[in-house]
């Protein structure tokens, strides 16, 4: 079956050398039938100065990450319908050639996989070094790289089930994000990929990693103008995830974690962020016993 797939790039720098590699990479790195640049950063930028290898350029209000990532997602089903895929990506990726096969393969595969991610190497490191091969979560509900900084070799390399993807660089089915009505931009940065896997796990479906596909990542190249709000964001989210998805023990671990945090710097940004998670705690406790009921 052949996937049609629109490759949904997310920026915030507006234009820059950093997005022009990565759009110049997708355009060399072949399979993609459209390319939709979301900008959500309030500046204007000169589309044609990006190369000719876009085919939508969307200027949407800076709602977070998920809520420019959903905008892409349906605008690439209104142009293929409900049965292609779209292949997520930060601006600070760049993808080799022939990514997007392994990818496309795998979904085709079974149609219970909502999304398959590549191989994820930091960039511009010798010997090469792992970014991403998926994502654990630790007992205090703390979301990590699997693979991370780890050489590449041969321990990297084989494809198989993954139960959370990172959103810097996937491909996920059409089908499964309406399913899931998209991201949770309540989250607006950090933690909506994993929430949107999770969810997504309760509902029957599946993610694999496909090694055999490439990408290469900058790190940190988005956000640095964020300052202590990382921090925040992080602290916030892991709290709302661990409310949502974690056993009684976990929530416990994770609001000790973040009570612990209060001790260090930034300070400020650690106190608002635990009181956000707490004040968050009900809605996501109920949201949790209606997908249980579900079931």
């Amino acid at each position: 079956m052949t996937v049609q797939v629109g490759v949904v790039i997310i920026t915030h720098a507006g234009a820059g050398e950093m997005l022009r590699r990565c759009v110049a990479s997708v355009a060399a790195g072949g399979g993609a039938d459209m390319v939709v640049v979301v900008d959500n950063s309030g500046t204007d930028f000169d589309d044609e100065a990006h190369g000719p290898d876009i085919d939508y350029v969307m200027r949407v209000e800076n709602l977070g990450f998920g809520a420019a990532a959903n905008a892409g997602f349906r605008k690439v089903i209104e142009r293929f319908g409900p049965d292609c895929a779209m292949a997520l990506l930060n601006d600070d990726v760049t993808v080799t050639p022939g990514w997007l096969g392994p990818l496309t393969s795998a979904i085709a595969s079974d149609e219970h996989i909502g999304g398959v991610q590549p191989k994820m190497l930091v960039a511009d490191t010798e010997p090469r070094l792992v970014n991403s091969l998926g994502v654990k979560i630790d007992g205090a509900g703390a979301g990590s790289d699997i693979g991370y900084l780890e050489p590449d070799g041969p321990a990297w390399s084989t494809a198989g089930p993954i139960k959370i993807f990172t959103g810097g660089a996937v491909l996920l089915r059409a089908t499964f994000i309406e399913d899931l009505d998209g991201f949770d931009e309540r989250y607006f940065l950090y933690y909506e990929d994993v929430d949107l896997a999770l969810r997504g796990r309760e509902r029957g479906w599946t993610f694999w990693c496909a090694p055999a596909s490439v990408v290469h990542h900058v790190g940190g190249a988005s956000v640095a103008s964020l300052g202590d709000d990382v921090r925040r964001l992080q602290d916030r989210n892991r709290l709302w995830t661990a409310f949502r998805f974690g056993s009684m023990r976990g929530i416990y671990a994770a609001v000790w974690l973040s009570i612990r945090r209060l001790r260090h710097h930034p300070r400020r940004a650690h106190r608002r962020a635990l009181a956000a998670g707490l004040r968050g705690a009900p809605r996501r406790l109920l949201e949790r016993w209606r997908a249980a009921r579900r079931l």
